[in-house]
């Protein structure tokens, strides 16, 4: 099981974009995230008049490593850690380690 999963709501604790939040786009399999509107990068795309492709410079999502995220806890509105506990219906969930609230439902 994963403690960040696509979806969730992170916020950025190092880097550049730190204090920012997001939801997770994409999880890619080297430990990187893609959130939402952080760590925002240019790309130069030259236009292709065959396709009808206009080029210019475009803003988009760059990867960001998971160990400078943390999962946003909407009750306290500050990141936190995340758990693992098992449930009495033998369900694997996550919970918040501040104040034990369940992720998961």
């Amino acid at each position: 099981m994963q403690k960040i999963k696509k979806g969730d709501e992170v916020i950025v604790i190092a880097g550049r974009s730190k204090g920012q939040r997001g939801n997770v786009l994409k999880r890619l399999e080297d430990g990187r995230l893609l959130v939402e509107n952080v760590n925002m990068v240019k790309k130069h795309v030259k236009g292709n008049p065959r396709s009808g492709d206009a080029g210019g410079i475009l803003d988009q999502e760059a990867p960001i490593q998971i160990s400078n995220v943390m999962l946003f806890n909407p009750h306290t509105q500050k990141g936190d850690r995340v758990g693992f506990k098992t449930l009495e219906d033998d369900r694997k969930v996550r919970y918040f380690k501040s104040n034990g609230e369940v992720v998961d439902i």
